[in-house]
C-alpha cells in the first residue's frame, strides 16, 4: 500500500515538471516573389483637358437669322455652312453699288473720249482747257476705282450672310435660333466650336523635375486617364512653359493627343503620366507589400522555414501597383503582401495564396 502511494506521488510530480507543449500557431498570409525587370520612370500630375483650338463664332453683319444648318453638339468640318442671315438687304446694296459703278464707268469712257478729241486738235485749244479735260478724265477714273471698291465691299458683306465653320470641331450650345436678329460683332457669340481631335492636356510638375524632362528630350510619351474612367489615351509632350511659376514652384506643360476614340473631353480632369526614362533590372514588389512605421518603410520576408523577417526597405518610386525597391530586398525573395498586421518578427506563416 505504501509503495503504491509513493508511486502515485512520483507520477504526479513528473506530470507537473513536464507540461505538454502548446500547438504552434501559424498565421495565414498572401505572398509574392520580388522580381527584377526594366521599369519605366514616370512623373504624375493632375491635368486639365483643353481644346487644341476654341473659336467663338460671331456674325459679321446684322440681320435676321433665317436658317441654322446643324444641331447643338454636332461635329462640323472646316468651311461647313452653319447659319444663314437674310441676304436681301445686302443683295440690294450690292446691286446699287454695281449700278453706280456702271454709271461712273460710262462717264469715264466719255471723259477719256473727250480728252482724246482735244488732244487731236493740237494747238487749237489752250493749254488750260486741255489740262481741265485731262483732270476730269483722271477724276472719273478715280471715281470708278472707288465704285469698284464699294462694290467689292458690298459683295463681301453679302458673303457674310453665310456663316461657315472656321475649323473642324464640336459645336456647343446655340446662343441664337432661327428668327432671331443677330448683331454684327456682338459680345455674345452665336456658337463656340472646340477642336477635340486632336486635343491637349495641360498639367504642372515640380520645378525639381524640369532638368529630368529637358534631359529626356522632346516628344516624351504621356498618358491621360480621366478621373473615374478606365480608358487611357496616349500622346506626346508638346510644350514646356518658358518660365517657372515662382509662387507655386511648378512648371506648366502641355501634351497633345489624337483622341480618335473621344476619350478626352474639354474641361475634364485627368491623371497625366509622363514617362521620362527606364530603370533597367530594377527590383520590384507589389506596392501593397510595403508598410510604413515610425522608423520608415518595411516589408516582411518569408524564410525557407516559414518564419518571417521584418526588413527595412528604400522605395525609389511607385509605378501604378508596383513599388521599385532600391535597397532591402533581392530578386527571388518571398514577400508578404497581405496579413502583415497579424505578424511579428517571431511569427510563423502558412501561405494561403501566392501572387
Amino acid at each position: 500500500m505504501k509503495r503504491a502511494w509513493l508511486l502515485s506521488i512520483a507520477l504526479l510530480v513528473a506530470c507537473k515538471s513536464n507540461p505538454p507543449k502548446a500547438a504552434e500557431v501559424t498565421i495565414p498570409v498572401t505572398v509574392a516573389t520580388a522580381q527584377q525587370k526594366d521599369v519605366p520612370v514616370q512623373l504624375r500630375a493632375v491635368g486639365t483637358v483643353q481644346p487644341m483650338q476654341s473659336v467663338a463664332v460671331r456674325a459679321l453683319v446684322s440681320g435676321q437669322l433665317t436658317r441654322v444648318w446643324f444641331r447643338e453638339g454636332d461635329e462640323v468640318h472646316q468651311g461647313q455652312l452653319l447659319f444663314s442671315i437674310d441676304p436681301r438687304p445686302y443683295q440690294a446694296a450690292l446691286r446699287q453699288a454695281q449700278a453706280i459703278l456702271a454709271r461712273d464707268q460710262a462717264q469715264l469712257v466719255n471723259a477719256e473720249a473727250e480728252k482724246a478729241r482735244y488732244a487731236s486738235l493740237g494747238g487749237i485749244v489752250s493749254r488750260e482747257q486741255f489740262d481741265a479735260i485731262s483732270a476730269a478724265a483722271e477724276a472719273a477714273r478715280a471715281i470708278v476705282a472707288a465704285d469698284r471698291a464699294a462694290a467689292d465691299d458690298a459683295r463681301q458683306q453679302l458673303s457674310y450672310c453665310e456663316i461657315r465653320s472656321p475649323l473642324e470641331g464640336r459645336t456647343g450650345l446655340l446662343q441664337v435660333h432661327e428668327g432671331n436678329v443677330v448683331k454684327a460683332n456682338d459680345v455674345t457669340p452665336v456658337i463656340v466650336i472646340n477642336q477635340v481631335r486632336p486635343i491637349s492636356v495641360q498639367f504642372s510638375l515640380p520645378e525639381s523635375q524640369l532638368a529630368v524632362i529637358r534631359a529626356a528630350g522632346g516628344g516624351l510619351a504621356v498618358t491621360a486617364l480621366p478621373q473615374g474612367g478606365s480608358t487611357t489615351e496616349s500622346g506626346r509632350l508638346a510644350f514646356i512653359d518658358n518660365m517657372v511659376d515662382s509662387p507655386t514652384g511648378t512648371i506648366s506643360l502641355k501634351a497633345s493627343f489624337a483622341n480618335d476614340r473621344g476619350v478626352l473631353w474639354p474641361g475634364q480632369y485627368v491623371n497625366a503620366t509622363v514617362s521620362v526614362s527606364k530603370r533597367p533590372r530594377a527590383v520590384v514588389v507589389p506596392a501593397q507589400a510595403v508598410q510604413t512605421s515610425q522608423s520608415g518603410q518595411y516589408v516582411y520576408v518569408v524564410r525557407s522555414n516559414k518564419s518571417v523577417e521584418m526588413r527595412s526597405v528604400a522605395v525609389a518610386q511607385q509605378v501604378e501597383q508596383i513599388a521599385i525597391v532600391d535597397r532591402g530586398v533581392a530578386a527571388g525573395e518571398t514577400i508578404v503582401t497581405d496579413g502583415q498586421l497579424n505578424l511579428t518578427p517571431k511569427s510563423k506563416v502558412s501561405i494561403r495564396q501566392s501572387l
